[in-house]
């Protein structure tokens, strides 16, 4: 298991809950001693136009300081996702988020799509030709699915459930319904009992990452990266993430 971060994440970048002050700062802490940290570069203009339109990126430009932060935390799923490749679990400790951004407009503290990106870039590269992009994020990754709309070779599964134990049984649904050799995971962590969900708690992480872990081990040779999407209080950021990197690694 290998975490991609660069220090630049730790800034402040804008006025929104996924840029605050401090966010990131109590997760680093957890994991900088337990896994290696691989530092990003930043995509190229060329990766994001592979699901973004060009006047997208251009008013995305007109950002300032978001700009640059966006083009690194796409760099850093990118990063991720070769790691995968290579047979190596990844984490991409990122910010901002990605999933609300579609082919032409973009929401919810996101800008350009981290793991759609990243996730093109191997189609591109003929790396993979079939994935499956799983989200556990609180809220729907609109942007993800309109982004893959009609591409039989990515399957978008938005895990649902009313309580921890209805959410893993539809995670479960999700990966029994498609073959695949990459799995993606949009992971937000504000579904956690102590952040905007109230929903899941710090093991219910663990199990979903022991049960991804699994699943891809079985159907594509490990072959998974995760990239951070929500997760707004910063404790339970921090204790979920950690929970769910050792579920990833059958520790829990």
């Amino acid at each position: 298991m290998k975490v991609v971060f660069h220090p630049q994440f730790l800034q402040t970048y804008t006025g929104d809950p996924a840029a605050s002050k401090g966010r990131l700062d109590y997760a680093l802490s957890l994991v900088e001693d337990r896994y290696p940290l691989v530092t990003p570069s930043p995509c190229s203009e060329d990766d994001v136009l592979l699901v973004h339109y060009p006047f997208h990126l251009e008013s995305v430009r007109r950002e300032g300081q978001v700009y640059s932060m966006a083009l690194l935390a796409a760099g850093a799923a990118m990063q991720a996702s070769r790691l995968a490749v290579e047979g190596e679990l990844a984490f991409a400790l990122c910010r901002p988020p990605g999933h609300h951004a579609s082919p032409d407009s973009c929401w919810g503290f996101c800008y350009f799509n981290n793991v759609a990106i990243a996730v093109s870039k191997l189609l591109q590269e003929r790396q993979i030709e079939k994935a499956i992009i799983v989200d556990f994020d609180l809220h729907y990754g609109d942007g993800t699915a309109n982004i893959f709309t009609g591409e039989k070779a990515v399957y978008y599964c938005h895990v649902k459930g009313r309580d921890g134990g209805s959410f893993v049984e539809n995670l479960e649904k999700c990966l029994e319904e498609v073959e695949f050799d990459l799995v993606a995971v949009s992971a937000g962590f504000d579904r956690h009992a102590e952040d905007w969900g109230g929903m899941l708690t710090t093991e219910e992480y663990g199990a979903m990452g022991r049960l991804l872990g699994t699943y891809a081990g079985e159907k594509c040779n490990g072959r998974l990266f995760a990239a951070l999407e929500g997760g707004y209080n910063h404790r339970s950021l921090g204790e979920a993430l950690l929970a769910f990197l050792e579920g990833l690694e059958g520790k829990v």
